[in-house]
């Protein structure tokens, strides 16, 4: 509470005794050090002396006290660079950068024939699409092929280097999807949708060049998912080449397609509009 004060103090007295008060608590001092030194150096003490005093008595203001929590984030002014790395990953640990990625499930059969010019069954192109992805860090990587492309090569259906299925399988990347033999007849399971189902539960990536206008159709989650997150690719003199923007200019960059979390834009200088007549700087 306020000193005593005789009855026949004016109103002006307290009303500046109140504003003095108001302003220091603002600051975060105690009622009770300001009221302490109001009385030592009278109510027309200046506010600057009021500080001086309340240092001397070694009052700190609650702000500085509660200085043991944890610090809010940093601000950093518009326009200035950041000298913290941009690379890193929001919010994950650095020590481990392959839980950031999404995994890739390969349409085998569209990279293959893409690789060979529609006209082979190049294996080889897949072994391509799966060291690159390898290469960025991707752990799980799943590639889809018919069951019969196992089988022997015809006229019809050449296939080239098909050691590389093989390899490929007993390191579980490959996954053969169903298909037998009817009264001679070849009845083969639809591989583009257990593409679609896997890619969809694991919330990857799609990789291929087609569009699965049919399951789109007939799933709505699916047609969005296909829209969102397909990978196309192209193959140039050997070399898998997947776009630098997959969803379009003003669509993520290839490493935030292909990571869980987003990567911190690199910070740019904008010019100021209102150029020479600017009051913050230039």
């Amino acid at each position: 509470p306020p000193p005593p004060r005789s009855r026949g103090a004016p109103a002006a007295g307290m009303e500046v005794h109140h504003s003095k008060l108001d302003f220091f608590c603002k600051l975060g001092y105690s009622k009770q050090d300001i009221c302490k030194v109001l009385e030592n150096l009278g109510q027309e003490a200046l506010e600057d002396d009021v500080l001086k005093e309340l240092i001397r008595m070694g009052s700190k203001p609650q702000a500085l006290e509660s200085q043991a929590q944890p610090a809010p984030p940093k601000l950093i002014a518009r326009g200035s660079c950041s000298t913290s790395p941009v690379s890193q990953w929001l919010g994950g640990d650095e020590s481990d950068s392959s839980s950031h990625l999404r995994p890739i499930v390969i349409d085998g059969s569209n990279v293959a024939m893409s690789h060979g010019n529609k006209e082979v069954f190049s294996c080889w192109g897949i072994r391509l699409a799966v060291d690159w992805f390898r290469e960025r860090g991707h752990t799980y990587i799943k590639v889809f092929v018919p069951l019969w492309r196992k089988e022997p090569p015809r006229q019809d259906s050449p296939i080239a280097d098909q050691h590389i299925l093989e390899e490929l399988e007993k390191q579980s990347i490959l996954v053969y999807t169903p298909s037998r033999k009817v009264k001679g007849k070849r009845v083969v399971c639809y591989d583009d949708r257990y593409i679609v189902k896997v890619a969809y539960e694991k919330d990857g990536v799609i990789v291929s060049n087609d569009h699965y206008r049919d399951l789109q159709n007939e799933n709505p989650e699916w047609k969005w998912f296909i829209e969102q997150r397909l990978l196309m690719y192209s193959f140039v003199s050997n070399r898998f080449m997947p776009p630098d923007d997959p969803l379009g200019r003003h669509g993520p960059t290839l490493n935030n397609f292909l990571s869980k979390k987003p990567v911190l834009p690199e910070p740019t200088w904008q010019p100021c509009p209102y150029g020479k007549k600017c009051t913050y700087g230039n």
